[in-house]
């Protein structure tokens, strides 16, 4: 005889946990019977996650199960996911501005030396200036079955750690996304919980540095601004303005689908 399972009916306990109930026919074996009414049941029910499920015999072959949700539910599911973000301030040294809004002369100056945007211009260098800038983070939280977290998927998230996406990644253009590494767990028999970080950098294109344009860097390539003596013939005197603009790649790129928790 085949083994069926028919839901009878469900009962909310309360706004935090509910039970549905199900026959379970054509077994004698309580394990078999309890399998069969897991395979069944949903892993959410009305926004509950199940918590325990227990089977009794009430006929030869006959069993009356019953399935619990509560909010905090049992062990996590292959395949569930939670997700978080936080958008803050960060701080970053530069060297130079968007624009200069103003330059006021000394008495007796003919003009204010014109860097071409440079901060902190001193005799011996470019001392800049350290400012608040937007920072993106994510994280990712994915339960996995045991047989997928192998060694080698362990060295794929060693090997990744620190590279940039080579192609978009969860709303991120190519070199704009950031791993910054992995941490699982495991408690027994349950599935494995993995969180991912990530960081995320805007491309940038048309930038400007003094008088050089068209400058164009990835999120989380490095600019960097080469400076040198110049006549400013209003001031009449020798200032240090930017004559080159450098854009480094700084981190390796990897294929983030390799983590296997979508793109």
């Amino acid at each position: 005889m085949a083994i069926s399972t028919e839901e009878k009916f469900g009962r909310p306990l309360s706004d935090e946990s509910a039970e549905l109930t199900y026959i379970v026919r054509g077994t004698t074996s309580d394990v078999t019977a309890r399998l069969e009414l897991l395979a069944a049941a949903p892993p959410i029910h009305n926004g509950l996650r199940r918590d325990d499920a227990e089977v009794e015999e009430i006929a030869p072959g006959m069993w009356l199960g019953v399935v619990r949700y509560t909010t905090s539910g049992g062990p996590p599911e292959v395949g569930e996911s939670t997700f978080s973000f936080e958008t803050r301030g960060g701080s970053q040294h530069i060297t130079q501005s968007l624009q200069t809004g103003g330059s006021y002369a000394a008495p007796g100056i003919a003009a204010a030396p014109d860097f071409g945007g440079a901060i902190g211009v001193t005799d011996s260098g470019i001392d800049g200036a350290d400012i608040t800038v937007p920072v993106y983070t994510f994280s990712e939280t994915h339960h996995f079955a045991p047989e997928f977290v192998t060694t080698a998927y362990k060295g794929t998230l060693f090997n990744l750690t620190g590279r940039v996406n080579d192609a978009p990644f969860k709303g991120l253009a190519a070199g704009e996304c950031l791993f910054l590494g992995a941490a699982g767990t495991r408690r027994g028999d349950e599935p494995w919980e993995i969180s991912f970080a990530f960081a995320g950098s805007p491309n940038i294109t048309n930038l400007s540095v003094g008088g050089i344009t068209g400058i164009a860097k990835k999120g989380w390539e490095y600019l960097w601004v080469r400076y040198a003596e110049a006549e400013d013939t209003a001031a009449k005197m020798l200032v240090r303005k930017p004559i080159a603009a450098y854009v480094e790649r700084v981190y390796r790129e990897g294929n983030f689908a390799a983590l296997g928790i979508g793109t």
